[in-house]
């Protein structure tokens, strides 16, 4: 497999995290969003979005949007299962997912923030509140539904790692990078800390991947 990646991506590492903790190898191919790489015709074939992740399986079958590859990678490798058996449950471990990949996320991606600058010439201060808000706002209700779930569980619904730790430890990550502050999600930070210790998490954070900058 290949994975069309960056390093910046919080949908390229949820995907890291679930190839590793399937057991997958698989080649990464760096794809530079910020220098416009996602805008070549090369890789407009695999994505027309022109985003990461893509996980191109075999020259005919090409996965995008990260919550589809994570439920590929599931469902065609089922052990260890990052989902829980009763279907309440799986939903309740989805919502979680959603709260990261679709309420958060989408609003900070650098797309939306270079349009909201160009087009609106949002200053770079006010930037920084924009992200602030929107991650704060969905950190919050991540807090309230883990503490809902299972507030003693070592990971954010119980004992075993799911699909949700794979999305909300990169969103967490990304708090950090933007120095948002994490005291008042003290149950999503201890998840995040104990994903970490997982060398799945770990090894695929931003900091150890080939396009890293050496500046940041």
């Amino acid at each position: 497999m290949k994975l069309y990646s960056f390093w910046r991506s919080l949908a390229a590492y949820r995907v890291r995290i679930a190839l590793k903790l399937k057991g997958q190898e698989f080649d990464t191919i760096t794809t530079d969003l910020l220098s416009g790489d996602q805008f070549s015709q090369e890789f407009i074939s695999l994505n027309p979005q022109s985003m990461v992740p893509a996980l191109v399986l075999d020259g005919d079958n090409i996965l995008t949007q990260s919550m589809a590859i994570l439920e590929y990678l599931e469902e065609l490798f089922p052990s260890p299962s990052l989902l829980p058996e009763e279907p309440i449950e799986r939903a309740k471990v989805r919502s979680l997912c959603m709260i990261a990949v679709a309420d958060i996320h989408p609003l900070v991606v650098p797309r939306v923030r270079s349009y909201i600058m160009k087009e609106f010439g949002l200053p770079e201060k006010d930037l920084e509140s924009w992200i602030s808000n929107w991650t704060k706002i969905g950190l919050g209700a991540i807090e309230v539904q883990i503490n809902k779930y299972n507030n003693d569980g070592k990971y954010s619904f119980g004992d075993t790692v799911t699909l949700a730790d794979l999305c909300i430890v990169p969103q967490v990550g990304a708090a950090k990078m933007f120095n948002i502050p994490l005291e008042q999600y003290p149950t999503t930070t201890r998840v995040f800390n104990n994903c970490m210790e997982l060398p799945e998490f770990f090894e695929s954070r931003p900091q150890v991947q080939p396009d890293f900058p050496d500046d940041v």
